[in-house]
């Protein structure tokens, strides 16, 4: 198997929906390794993307991703079948429909924690729901007003792009971390940031390695369904997509 690194589409342009790859190898588990892939692998609280590849010889759908050694992301089909061989040419498909709906929930959820201004101790994306747990001794007095903040922020289609900074000058820059429970990956020289609004003076700014829609008014509808207490501090903030 070749040392190139690993091209991540995702990273490159997150709509795209289909695209060529090589298979470099199979791992042990049965999974496949490809030499650049669309599929995000589970991290950061986000599922791996799902889908199917298609090549010459077959088809074959695909569960979910996963990171595997060596930087290399493993795509883990929905049950076991013929896998196309090392070297085969293969066409990647996004399940599109959900991918995008994990797009918009991790955009709602980085609007959340600006909404709600605390440490996130915890957070999970879902196709439908998602949810941050915040470092919170008391609930919130008026869950309306939120809702409508979030709303308000999502109205004004804000846009939402990337850039890189050095492991050094995040060290430098400690409150740019807002999630305790999750650290920022380490050892690769840079720290991927996700910023929403205007470049200079956004109004969110923070490691993360997934996957966003472009702008916030894509995000649609959605409303916090559910405040739970996890724990003497620890409350659970819900998010639902609304169609």
């Amino acid at each position: 198997m070749t040392d190139a690194p690993l091209r991540q589409l995702f990273r490159e342009d997150a709509y795209t929906r289909s695209a060529p790859a090589q298979v470099l190898g199979h791992t042990p588990e049965g999974g496949l390794l490809l030499d650049a892939t669309l599929f995000y692998a589970t991290a950061g609280g986000q599922p791996g993307d799902s889908g199917r590849l298609e090549w010459a010889g077959g088809v074959i759908d695909i569960a979910t991703a996963v990171k595997a050694d060596g930087g290399h992301i493993a795509l883990v089909p929905s049950e076991p079948k013929a896998l196309p061989p090392i070297g085969a040419q293969v066409t990647q498909h996004l399940d599109w429909e959900r991918r995008h709906r994990h797009m918009r929930m991790h955009t709602a959820l980085h609007l959340l924690s600006v909404v709600i201004p605390l440490p996130v101790t915890g957070g999970q994306i879902g196709a439908e729901r998602g949810r941050l747990d915040f470092d919170m001794p008391e609930p919130p007095g008026d869950i309306a007003a939120l809702n409508a903040a979030l709303h308000s922020l999502i109205d004004r289609d804000l846009a939402v792009s990337d850039l890189w900074i050095s492991e050094d000058e995040l060290a430098a820059n400690p409150g740019l971390v807002k999630t305790l429970s999750v650290a920022p990956p380490a050892g690769q020289g840079r720290i991927r940031l996700v910023r929403i609004g205007d470049p200079a003076h956004p109004i969110d700014l923070q490691p993360c390695g997934g996957t966003h829609v472009a702008r916030t008014g894509e995000i649609g509808h959605v409303e916090i369904s559910k405040i739970e207490k996890k724990g003497r501090q620890n409350r659970r903030v819900v998010l639902s997509l609304v169609e």
